[in-house]
């Protein structure tokens, strides 16, 4: 894998920010068995470029924390696929009520910038995002808001109902992110853009919670919802909490379910 660190100016942002891209590459190295770069076997052509995971961070984390908790540069060389892990601090991945526009970043100016600078595929089929907690949140309202765009998204105990999710511990953060009304009846209200749907332009989506974590009753209500509207949804609850080891294990069989082009 090529890895970048990215450190450029975002004009949705105002501000200066950072990102960290995985290439695939045919050398894979010594000691690696994975898969060589898409297209580069001719499959769909050089020009059609790879496909793309967006890696979303949690709450308390940044752009470097998936290569920090886990090996992801390593997962993702056997299957072929570029991984982009961008920052968004505390947002909850939304053009904050009195902060920066964080979703525009994110859902338009990103992928436009990615796909002006490097060999990443733009079509919706070869286009997947993922996250845990608040990026499990990110994730999921990716694909709701943009079904058009990807071809699976999946939650790692996603922060999933922010309209319930008790903020209170972390001072303003709810009030600069929602404003005083809170998020309730905006566009991060997940549940209703769910029902709001139409299930069948949706993208595969994957959700993964432990049944120790504290966001479980979220999860659960999140797939009841999505079997009753008839999404196309594989979900998992199984023994687990809020954890890194929860999460390395999940994104190893997120990368399986893909449907990558090989």
């Amino acid at each position: 894998m090529i890895r970048l660190r990215l450190d450029l100016f975002a004009e949705s942002l105002g501000m200066g920010t950072s990102a960290v891209v995985l290439m695939p590459q045919e050398a894979a190295g010594i000691g690696m068995t994975g898969a060589e770069a898409a297209g580069a076997d001719g499959q769909g052509g050089a020009s059609a470029g790879v496909p793309v995971l967006y890696l979303l961070h949690g709450l308390s984390d940044d752009c470097t924390i998936w290569e920090r908790r886990t090996s992801i540069e390593r997962y993702a060389t056997e299957h072929g696929i570029a991984v982009v892990m961008p920052e968004v601090r505390r947002s909850f991945y939304s053009d904050e009520a009195t902060g920066e526009k964080y979703w525009t970043w994110i859902s338009e100016e990103l992928p436009a910038l990615l796909a002006r600078t490097f060999r990443i595929s733009t079509a919706r089929e070869d286009t997947f995002v993922a996250g845990l907690s608040m990026g499990g949140f990110g994730a999921m309202k990716l694909a709701l808001h943009h079904p058009d765009r990807y071809a699976a998204a999946a939650a790692l105990s996603g922060a999933l109902d922010v309209t319930t999710l008790d903020l209170s511990w972390a001072g303003t953060l709810g009030a600069r992110v929602w404003g005083e009304q809170g998020p309730a009846g905006t566009d991060d209200d997940l549940f209703a853009l769910l029902r709001a749907a139409d299930p069948t332009t949706l993208p595969a989506l994957w959700l993964d919670c432990g049944t120790e974590d504290g966001l479980l009753d979220a999860n659960e209500r999140f797939v009841a919802l999505a079997e009753e509207r008839g999404a196309d949804l594989t979900s998992r609850l199984r023994p687990g909490d809020h954890t890194w080891e929860f999460w390395d294990e999940g994104i190893q069989d997120v990368l399986a379910w893909l449907p990558i082009r090989r």
